[in-house]
């Protein structure tokens, strides 16, 4: 973020240490980031949230729905806050925490400066798993492929899906269904256990362990993971995974692929599914779709199909949320049917090769 002249001159005063009477004093991070994004405004605070982790616009979106309004006292104190931070960063990026840290306290204050460099630093804090980020695949397969099964399935739940899906593909056969099965039935991981598998980490990678992190896998992780897979390494882990825990593997098939997701199938296969699918419960499953995929279905249909649609949606009326939900899921055992029998994909991962 750019400077501007405001942020440049020492504000010392403006920029006051809290105190425990002070309203931003008493709020957590995520209470703060709650609050900044409703000063942003809805267009602005959406685009900010589309940048951030699934989880973490949860727990944001749970404290903004629990603010009522927000006093003119905090908003000046959340502006101020959000520009020493601002400060701080840029800082950061020119010098070094050093040389941030002199800037701060001439700028703000000892005081001022201490609270706002702690809060950078920590953010700063990178753990071994998370410098595994930037490890090329394949030497990261390697290391992964030498590791014990729980251990190879803590490291790939630190990764991002689309790295972990592509080492998991590229681990042998015998070790995918292993990894996959510790993965999905993976809970939250004890700190200690985390620093031992960190500490290997940093022995055979060469990397500077910094903070804490827990983990968690779960059949949600999985599906994740496997959305981002090569469909034929998908396939074979998904036939170990049931032969494995039929159940669990069931319960991950229904994450891999939501209603919603049919926007992303190809024309083909979607016009494959629209004619095994009943035109009632199609009509039902798009009462609570995405305009996005009514339009995509409407496309791939012909023009009468089209028109008696559209009617019978515009005559539908208002219908229970839960039978709604039935019929999208008629029709995703209808396309998941399909896609068994290989007469359509529906993964949103890696792409087949045409031969």
């Amino acid at each position: 973020m750019s400077e501007t002249a405001a942020m440049r001159a020492p504000a010392a005063s403006a920029a006051a240490p809290s105190t425990p009477a002070s309203p931003l004093a008493a709020l957590s991070g995520l209470q703060r980031a709650a609050a900044f994004l409703i000063l942003l405004g809805v267009e602005t605070a959406s685009k900010v949230l589309a940048l951030l982790p699934s989880e973490t616009v949860e727990r944001v979106s749970i404290e903004i729905a629990k603010f009522q309004s927000i006093p003119s006292n905090l908003v000046d104190e959340l502006l101020i806050d959000f520009r020493d931070t601002s400060l701080a960063r840029t800082y950061v990026t020119q010098g070094g925490i050093p040389y941030a840290r002199e800037v701060l306290e001439s700028a703000l204050g000892p005081e001022r400066a201490a609270e706002v460099m702690m809060r950078i630093e920590a953010a700063m804090q990178v753990s071994a798993f998370h410098l595994l980020q930037a490890v090329e695949i394949g030497q990261l397969t390697s290391f992964i492929e030498l590791e014990h099964p729980q251990t190879a399935a803590l490291i790939l739940a630190h990764l991002n899906p689309r790295k972990a899906g592509e080492i998991l593909a590229g681990l042998p056969e015998d070790q995918q269904g292993e990894v996959t099965y510790r993965l999905a039935t993976m809970g939250t991981t004890s700190p200690e256990l985390l620093r031992d598998i960190e500490s290997v980490i940093r022995h055979q990678m060469g990397s500077v362990l910094g903070s804490e992190r827990s983990a968690s896998g779960g059949v949600s992780q999985v599906a994740d993971i496997l959305n981002n897979a090569p469909r034929s390494a998908e396939r074979g882990i998904m036939d170990a995974l049931r032969e494995r825990d039929a159940d669990l593997a069931g319960a991950v098939k229904s994450l891999m692929f939501v209603f919603d997701d049919l926007v992303k199938v190809s024309g083909r296969d979607l016009q494959r599914l629209l004619m095994e699918v009943e035109q009632k419960d199609l009509v039902l499953a798009l009462k609570g779709a995405p305009e996005a995929l009514k339009t995509k279905v409407l496309e791939n249909v012909s023009e009468r199909v089209a028109q008696t649609l559209e009617e019978e949606l515009d005559l539908l009326g208002p219908v229970r949320i839960s039978e709604v939900e039935e019929a999208q899921q008629r029709v995703l055992e209808t396309a998941q049917e399909l896609e068994e029998n290989e007469e359509i994909s529906l993964s949103s991962g890696g792409q087949d090769q045409m031969i």
